[in-house]
């Protein structure tokens, strides 16, 4: 039977095994990001970057119209729907997993409908109209810590009336209950000056954000501390009672546990320390039972405790951020820069965790002596570090296909590895080299060749990228490739249908086993 591991994300019409943390690559459809400074603005733009992500070892696109910096111009959602529309559907016609960053339910009905895996509210799912979308698709779900949201009090833990950002109320309405803390616990201080009534002077008030928040406490920080941080607990009770409140609001209008993940929202309306803090109860927080992300991708604070101002150069202080969060237990990682991350977690995976996974690969040969290049690229195969040869099929020669003037003989072999998929894909391609295989550009892969390796499964992985798609697009419609799977299993078609796998009947299949060449011999000294 498949291999299953007991978390799985439920997301639209996929399943998402988070027995390793997963990458979400960031790609703003936008004229004002406040991280890439709107690169990806162009529809053509946003996809080459999307793209190179996946390539780069992305296990979802986060697609977002609308940016959330401070003092953002909000959009409608026909605008917002315009931005993206296009991009989300060529990603979903590649056979990427999409999320959507969207607080309009307008725009997040329209993706899910277009076949959307996941909708990523900032705002936390506060809008009744988005807790009725997420009720009325199968979408996953990310619930962020929203500052858009009424803050608890502390004398009845009942939430104050919220505005969005954008709305001049909501500035006010925060240094009010500023104002009003601060009367209470220092009454010697001078009172602030009333807020300027202009259109004008009230945006400029709300983009000095960054010098003036503090924080989601309402309170500024008492004079003389004797501790460098705040207390923990007020802001955790204020984090996961925000996030836990909206998890059973999404429950009770009946949207199953398994599609809800967590975002604790490190970096929206909080002080520095106060992201410390969140950032350091991961491990605290995962113990409310569903999928953490840690989003703090060139966030403000991270560029506060590196001394670094520019965002575009936080992502190595980024990254440090995020390995301690996935070491406490967060499973999707959000990230502008998604290869300098992944090569640090496959790193860091590899040493922390024993996580064996099974996979196969496909062999041909229509050069030479074609059973013995086969042989000696399983040997090689299985002197990969991290990976053992489980088992190999017999060796089959097929008619020609795929643009190939001669008969190939093909192979299976069964891998365990524990190396991850494209790294596995890097190994494989310098075996080829090694075995003389001339890739000459512009031809594809219709041409003779000494080896040809194809990783055409690997469990619970999927990846649409340009360089690795898994599973193989051919691989339901390969003889060549089934046949010889036959001696490795007992139902092929039975094992690959319970991943959603419809293999051909054989008279629809291309490259027809006509010979059995007989065992394949590899592990003799």
């Amino acid at each position: 039977m498949p291999r299953r591991n007991e978390t799985i994300w439920h997301i639209g019409n996929a399943e998402l095994s988070l027995e390793r943390p997963r990458v979400m690559g960031v790609v703003n459809v936008t004229p004002d990001s406040f991280s890439d400074g709107g690169e990806s603005f162009d529809e053509k733009a946003a996809l080459d970057r999307a793209f190179e992500l996946l390539d780069e070892g992305a296990d979802i696109i986060d697609v977002g119209g609308e940016s959330t910096r401070p003092g953002f111009s909000p959009l409608t959602p026909e605008e917002e729907s315009g931005r993206i529309v296009g991009v989300v559907r060529e990603l979903l016609a590649a056979g990427a997993i999409v999320s959507v960053d969207t607080r309009h339910a307008p725009t997040a009905k329209l993706c899910a409908r277009l076949g959307v895996h996941i909708v990523n509210d900032v705002t936390g799912f506060i809008d009744p109209a988005m807790v009725a979308m997420a009720a009325e698709t199968d979408c996953g779900l990310i619930v962020c810590r929203s500052v858009m949201a009424p803050a608890r009090t502390a004398s009845t833990g009942r939430r104050r009336r919220a505005y969005l950002d954008t709305d001049p109320r909501s500035r006010m309405a925060h240094a009010a209950a500023e104002a009003e803390a601060e009367a209470s616990l220092f009454p010697d201080l001078p009172a602030e000056p009333e807020a300027p009534a202009d259109e004008d002077a009230l945006a400029a008030l709300m983009d000095e954000d960054a010098r003036r928040t503090s924080g989601i406490m309402g309170v500024h920080r008492p004079i003389n501390r004797r501790f460098p941080m705040p207390e923990p607990a007020p802001v955790m009770r204020q984090v996961m009672g925000f996030l836990g409140d909206q998890a059973r609001i999404l429950r009770r209008e009946g949207v199953e546990a398994d599609r809800i993940a967590l975002d604790p929202g490190a970096g929206f309306g909080t002080t520095t320390d106060e992201d410390v803090i969140i950032c350091r109860a991961m491990g605290q927080m995962a113990s409310m039972g569903y999928p953490l992300v840690c989003a703090v991708s060139r966030k403000r604070f991270v560029g506060a405790i590196s001394g670094v101002s520019a965002p575009a150069d936080r992502d190595a202080a980024s990254l440090g951020v995020a390995l301690a969060a996935v070491e406490a237990g967060a499973r999707i990682v959000r990230t502008h820069d998604v290869a300098a991350l992944v090569q640090a977690l496959d790193a860091w995976r590899a040493i922390s965790t024993e996580s064996i996974a099974r996979a196969f690969i496909s062999l041909g040969s229509n050069v030479g002596d074609r059973v013995a290049y086969l042989s000696r690229a399983v040997k090689l195969i299985d002197e990969l570090p991290m990976t053992c040869v489980f088992s190999v099929s017999n060796a089959y020669e097929s008619d020609p296909a795929l643009g190939i003037a001669t008969p190939v003989a093909n192979a299976v072999c069964e891998i365990r590895t524990e190396l991850e998929p494209r790294v596995l894909l890097g190994h494989l391609l310098d075996i080829e080299r090694t075995l003389g295989r001339i890739r000459k550009p512009g031809v594809g892969g219709a041409q003779p060749r000494t080896i040809d390796l194809d990783l055409v499964f690997y469990e619970d992985e999927r990846s649409a990228g340009k360089r690795l798609t898994l599973p193989h697009p051919g691989l339901a419609e390969r003889d060549f490739v089934l046949v010889p799977m036959e001696d490795l299993m007992s139902d092929p078609e039975r094992y690959f249908a319970s991943f959603g796998i419809s293999v051909a009947p054989r008279e629809e299949r291309i490259g027809i086993v006509r010979a059995d060449l007989g065992p394949i011999i590899w592990d003799e000294a």
